[in-house]
């Protein structure tokens, strides 16, 4: 029997990386520090994952059982007969599930182990096995490492499945969408490559997560903010807005210009995966509220994320940018008491100005064509919210 270890068994774990583990023939051994949890996967050694979408579906996921990952027994876990471990715990709890991996893979040494163990963290982040990887190495010593990269594989990956907000009989049972991507970057991965429903093996992993951030995040932002200036309340709300379905659709047309020129991807195929994605905005069950999403908008201005990065892509390849630069101009509009990014812009904006706010949080200068186009689109925006 194929032995997975799933660390993290909230929504994501259970709903997305281990139920297709568990698909794909594997025992899933979750490992979390919820007892509650833990206790009833002990229990009721089963759970169904529904799928909310246009088209509704569900499967129950039977051959899994719990363990804490706060004691000795997730070390123990990994020293025995584990070929894959997986984690969704988010990026700040990485460093801590590296002491118990670091001891699992001490433990394989001691024992003269020589099978093959693979490490993928599954975690909305940029290059997040890597991460990982390098908290592990940090609790080895010279030999134990050497060890660990004869026998031990890291592999990156892209992960992206939305969650929405549910309830059920069975406190393990779990609602998801229809879509889902699960992308490993092949370099990272040691012995033969397992066939893993949903899971995409690729070459490149960086222009998967460009395409990623090119698409669905650089859309949702710009409908976040651009929802929020009209009054709506979730991302639903905003799309069917015939002010700002169309437009968020143009934009993801124009950064998607961008990557087809950057990473040589196929026209239709990119073009197909956009719909898809612009579809998923639309599925009535996905409840996101566009303040969260619009969230944190200081760093979401950075040069290198998912408003400017694709704009100035495009741009840089002398395509169209009439409508990515929307995102940008709603974004310094964006005015949330709550969000700490939100109160630090707009006072930045009231004290010095949006031009020098726009410098600023932009890397873009004033001489720059982009910037007084995005300026422009601003101050257009602040005439129609009045």
């Amino acid at each position: 029997m194929k032995q997975a270890i799933m660390i993290g068994a909230g929504n994501i774990g259970r709903g997305f990386i281990g139920a297709l583990l568990e698909k794909s023939g594997y025992h899933v051994t979750f490992a979390d520090v919820a007892e509650n949890l833990i206790t009833a996967i002990n229990e009721r050694k089963s759970y169904t994952v529904h799928i909310q979408d246009r088209e509704c579906a569900e499967w129950t996921v039977t051959n899994i059982s719990g363990i804490s990952s706060a004691g000795p027994e997730l070390a123990e876990a990994i020293a025995g007969d584990c070929q894959l471990i997986t984690t969704a715990v988010g990026l700040r709890i990485l460093p801590i599930v590296a002491k118990p991996i670091a001891a699992g893979i001490q433990a394989r040494k001691a024992a003269g182990s020589t099978q093959i163990l693979n490490v993928v963290a599954c975690e909305n982040a940029i290059r997040g096995t890597s991460q990982l990887r390098d908290a592990v190495y940090s609790n080895l010593s010279e030999e134990e490492l050497a060890y660990a990269k004869e026998y031990v594989g890291f592999a990156d990956c892209a992960v992206d499945r939305i969650v929405p907000k549910a309830s059920f009989e069975n406190p393990l049972d779990v609602a998801v969408e229809q879509y889902t991507e699960w992308d490993v970057e092949k370099g990272g991965w040691k012995g033969q490559r397992p066939e893993i429903e949903g899971l995409g093996w690729v070459d490149d992993l960086d222009a998967y997560l460009e395409r990623k951030l090119f698409t669905l995040n650089s859309g949702h932002a710009i409908c976040a903010y651009l929802g929020a200036l009209r009054g709506h309340k979730t991302i639903v709300e905003s799309i069917a807005d015939p002010a700002i379905g169309p437009l968020v659709h143009q934009a993801m047309w124009e950064s998607g210009e961008g990557l087809i020129q950057k990473f040589g991807f196929d026209p239709e195929a990119h073009h197909a995966y956009i719909e898809r994605i612009f579809a998923r905005f639309q599925n009535p069950f996905l409840e996101d509220e566009t303040a969260r999403v619009a969230r944190e908008p200081i760093r979401k201005l950075a040069p290198t994320d998912r408003l400017m990065k694709p704009l100035m892509t495009a741009y840089g390849y002398g395509l169209p940018v009439d409508h990515l630069i929307f995102g940008a101009a709603a974004a310094l509009h964006f005015n949330c008491p709550e969000d700490e990014q939100s109160v630090e812009l707009q006072k930045a904006i009231q004290d010095g100005g949006v031009e020098r706010a726009l410098e600023k949080y932009t890397g873009l200068k004033p001489g720059d064509a982009l910037f007084t186009r995005i300026l422009d689109v601003y101050r257009a925006l602040s005439i129609a919210k009045q």
